[in-house]
C-alpha cells in the first residue's frame, strides 16, 4: 500500500504515524503541497492524506481508494475526478483548541485588549482609571453567547462558557435540541433573534449553499453596538463587505476572525481579503490557526493511521 502525505500539519507526527501503520507500507511526503509534485506520485497510490486534491490529481489516481483530510472539512476535496469507491475521510480533534481560541478572543475582545495593548506601547494607560470617558469594560459573568451552529465545536465552547457564568442559545439547521443547557434554541429562521439576544455571537456552521452569507448588515445591527462576532466556521458564512462596514462603522463592537476570503498558496504570504481589514482597531485577526495546536493533530494522526489500517485490513469504513 502506498500512501502520499500533502499536509505539513502531519509532518511533525512523522514518527506516530509510522508507528500507527501497517509494516508494508510506503509514505511519500509532498510538503510542502505542491499540486503537480503529488501528481506524479499519485498514480499507483492507494491513499493520498491532505485537505487539497483537484480533479486534476483524481485523474491521476487511478488506483486510489481513500482520500483523507487531516481535518474537519472536506469543501477542498473535487470529487469529479473519483471513482464511486474512493472513501473520503475527515477528523476532529479541534474543539478543544477552537474552544479555548473562541473564550480567550472573546475576552480580549471585551475587555479591549487589543486596543489598550497598541496604547500603551505609545504611553498612554488607555483606562477609565484614567480616563472616565471609557467605560468599564464587562466581564463574562452573565454574558448572553449566542451560537450560530451548534456541533462539535459550538457544543465544546459552551461547556468553557458555562463555566464562566454565561448564559447560552443557538441556532441550527435542524433547530434540534442537543440537550446542552442553553436558554433556548431553534432554527436558522430565527437567526435575527439570536443576534439581538446576543452579545457575543460565535459562528461556527458549515459553508453550504444554503448558509453562505447568511449573516449581512441586516444581522449585524441586530447584534449591535456593544456585541462582539467570533467566526471560526468558514469566512463566507459572513458577508465580507458587511462585516467591513460594521466594524468600520461601529456598528458592532469587535470581532474575532479566524477564518477568511482569500487564503495564500504554500508560502502563506496574501492578503486574507480585498478589504483593509488590518487597518481596524476592533478586530483581531488570526490566520485560520484556532485549531492547530499539538493536542490536535495528535488525535487526528491517530484517526488517519487507524483509518488507513482498516482500509489495508479491507474494512472499507472511516472512522473517527
Amino acid at each position: 500500500m502506498k500512501i502520499v502525505v500533502g499536509d505539513r500539519n502531519v509532518l511533525p507526527h512523522t514518527e506516530q504515524l509510522s508507528t500507527g501503520l501497517p509494516d508494508d507500507v510506503e509514505v511519500v511526503w509532498v510538503v510542502p503541497f505542491d499540486e503537480a509534485a503529488a501528481i506524479e506520485v499519485l498514480g499507483d497510490a492507494d491513499v493520498y492524506v491532505g485537505g487539497r486534491f483537484s480533479a486534476a490529481m483524481g485523474a491521476a489516481a487511478p488506483r486510489l481508494r481513500m482520500i483523507h483530510v487531516a481535518g474537519a472539512g472536506t469543501d477542498n476535496v473535487d470529487r469529479s475526478g473519483l471513482g464511486p469507491d474512493v472513501l473520503v475521510c475527515n477528523t476532529f480533534h479541534h474543539e478543544q483548541s477552537i474552544a479555548e481560541y473562541i473564550v480567550a478572543a472573546t475576552v480580549m475582545m471585551r475587555r479591549d485588549f487589543l486596543v489598550q495593548d497598541r496604547a500603551l506601547r505609545d504611553g498612554r494607560f488607555r483606562t477609565s482609571v484614567y480616563d472616565p470617558s471609557i467605560p468599564q469594560p464587562m466581564s463574562l459573568s452573565g454574558a448572553r453567547i449566542g451560537f450560530v451552529g451548534f456541533g462539535h465545536i459550538g457544543q465544546r465552547t459552551w461547556r468553557l462558557f458555562e463555566a464562566y457564568g454565561c448564559v447560552g442559545a443557538a441556532v441550527t439547521g435542524s433547530g434540534r435540541d442537543t440537550g446542552a443547557s442553553l436558554e433556548w434554541h431553534s432554527d436558522t429562521s430565527d437567526l435575527v433573534k439570536l443576534m439581538q439576544w446576543s452579545d457575543v455571537v460565535v459562528v461556527s456552521a458549515p459553508l453550504t449553499d444554503d448558509t453562505r452569507g447568511m449573516i449581512g448588515a441586516s444581522e449585524l445591527a441586530s447584534l449591535g453596538a456593544d456585541g462582539v462576532l467570533v467566526n471560526v466556521g468558514r469566512g463566507p458564512l459572513v458577508q465580507e463587505q458587511a462585516l467591513f462596514d460594521a466594524l468600520s462603522d461601529r456598528v458592532i463592537a469587535a470581532a474575532a476572525i479566524d477564518v477568511w476570503y482569500r487564503y495564500p498558496g504554500p508560502d502563506g504570504v496574501g492578503k486574507p481579503s480585498a478589504l483593509p481589514f488590518e487597518e481596524l482597531p476592533n478586530i483581531l485577526m488570526t490566520p485560520h490557526s484556532s485549531g492547530v495546536t499539538h493536542h490536535t493533530f495528535v488525535g487526528r494522526v491517530a484517526d488517519i493511521a487507524a483509518n488507513i489500517t482498516r482500509l489495508h485490513q479491507r474494512e472499507m469504513q472511516c472512522r473517527y
